[in-house]
């Protein structure tokens, strides 16, 4: 799994329903959620 920061929550915490991206840019990046609260995540080259 991802680990990314949840901004709600203040801490770090693994991703669920982690989901690889590209960005415009071509760079890949890391979209799910938090576990805990269920706010959006993203985390680049993830």
């Amino acid at each position: 799994m991802v680990e990314a920061y949840c901004v709600k929550c203040k801490a770090k915490r693994e991703m669920k329903n982690a989901k690889t991206v590209t960005m415009k840019n071509k760079r890949k990046a890391s979209k799910g959620e938090c576990p805990k609260c269920g706010t959006k995540m993203f985390r680049i080259g993830g």
